[in-house]
């Protein structure tokens, strides 16, 4: 099915889009609920204000982006590196340089 050049609202449910191409489509104020983007890229894409929440981003590469005002909070940083520093040893030293003295 293509879709060009059309101003749609989409309704979709168990659906399978694998393999689809989004290209120049604004997908704004869209709700995904139990989706699969295992393997999906997203280059050159605006995503200020999204909300994980409950979401698998294991494995995942950031690179080159605007993490200006994110939040984390109650995170499994498990292996997860900043410039190949791992975060959970941020996070200790950061915790035992402010602990209570």
């Amino acid at each position: 099915m293509k879709l060009h050049s059309v101003t749609e609202r989409l309704d979709v449910n168990d659906a399978n889009l694998s393999g689809s191409e989004f290209n120049d489509a604004n997908l704004s104020g869209s709700r995904f609920t139990q989706i699969n983007f295992a393997g999906a890229s997203f280059d050159d894409c605006n995503l200020s204000g999204w909300r994980i929440s409950d979401v698998n981003l294991s494995g995942t590469k950031i690179e080159g982006a605007n993490l200006s005002g994110m939040v984390f909070s109650g995170c499994r940083w498990t292996g997860a590196t900043i410039n190949g520093v791992a975060v959970q040893d941020l996070l200790d030293a950061y915790e035992a340089r402010n602990a209570p003295r």
